[in-house]
Parts: C-alpha cells; sequence; structure tokens
C-alpha cells in the first residue's frame, strides 16, 4: 500500500528521543526502589530518574510546540473513522499523562528537599515550596499516573506493531526513521 504522508525529520527526532528515555527511565525507576542495591548504585539511579524526568518533560513540551506548528500527517483513507479518533485520544493522552508523570515527580523531588543534580547545578530555581504534604501528594500522583501510562504505552506499541507487521498500512512508517 501506498505509504501515508510521514512525520517531519524533527518530529520523528523528538517522538524516539522521548521513547527511548521513557523506556530507560521506567525501569530504572523501578530498580532504584527495590532493596539490595549498593548505596552507591542506588543514589546513581535516583539520580538518572529524576534528571531523566525533567528531560522527557522538556522534550515533549518542545514537540508539543513543534506540532502546534507542523500538524500530524494525514492517517490513510483506509482506516476505520472509530480507530482514526482512538489514535487521536491515545497521543493526546500520551502527551497528557507524561507531562503529569514529570511535573508529579519534579514536585515531589523538590518539595521532599531533595536536589535535581542536573538543574540544580546549573542554577535552576525550585518553583515550588518544601513541603512534606505536598511531596506526599505529589508521590501518589506519580505512582498512581504510572500504570495509566504504562497501559496506554503497550497500547501505543501494539498498535504500532499492529500497523507495522499486520495490516502493513504505511501507518506504522510515518514515525520510524528513514
Amino acid at each position: 500500500m501506498p505509504e501515508p504522508t510521514a512525520y517531519k525529520p524533527t518530529a520523528r527526532l523528538l517522538h524516539w528521543l522521548t521513547a527511548i528515555l521513557i523506556f530507560t527511565t521506567f525501569p530504572i525507576g523501578i530498580a532504584m526502589v527495590e532493596g539490595g542495591l549498593a548505596r552507591p548504585t542506588q543514589d546513581l539511579l535516583f539520580i538518572l530518574h529524576k534528571n531523566g524526568g525533567i528531560i522527557i518533560l522538556t522534550l515533549v513540551l518542545a514537540r508539543l510546540a513543534y506540532r502546534a506548528l507542523n500538524p500530524a500527517p494525514p492517517l490513510p483513507d483506509s482506516m476505520p473513522d472509530w480507530q482514526r479518533k482512538v489514535a487521536v485520544l491515545t497521543h493526546w493522552l500520551l502527551y497528557l499523562l507524561v507531562i503529569v508523570m514529570a511535573v508529579s515527580g519534579y514536585v515531589r523531588v523538590k518539595a521532599a528537599g531533595f536536589p535535581l543534580e542536573w538543574f540544580d547545578a546549573m542554577g535552576v530555581p525550585a518553583l515550588v515550596p518544601k513541603s512534606e504534604g505536598l511531596a506526599k501528594t505529589a508521590e501518589n500522583i506519580h505512582l498512581t499516573v504510572v500504570f495509566a501510562l504504562a497501559a496506554l504505552i503497550l497500547m501505543h506499541v501494539g498498535a504500532a506493531i499492529l500497523h507495522g507487521a499486520i495490516k502493513r498500512d504505511g501507518v506504522f512508517q510515518r514515525m520510524w526513521p528513514r
């Protein structure tokens, strides 16, 4: 089948950088809270997870800004209307949940008085006050949203596999690097 219009290189780059960071941040987040790790290893994982979250947030905000100026290419006409609606909803929910994850992680860290090593070193000021209650609320949001985000990512990856390996309708190739 003919390939639908592809995403522009910048959109592809932002997508894949974000995906790679999310796919590394998830297991780091799990490993850092598991027992049995040497303290230096656990500390490194916390640093990577916290600062990686801020980088993910920056990439997603850049991607949204880019997308506002460069709309997503149209889906193929062969795609049923309900699938188009689910695809659009899924993408916007992914953006929303990634932002909620990153912001809740940031609030949890800063409200608890912990550093964001790389960003603190650059002089980035804390945007939230130190507050145990705020830190706990943000932590609860972070730990709750992670399950919804993981489910949505699995759905997104499953749809990509369906379109790329089974339907071969060109939808997958729109985002796949050339």
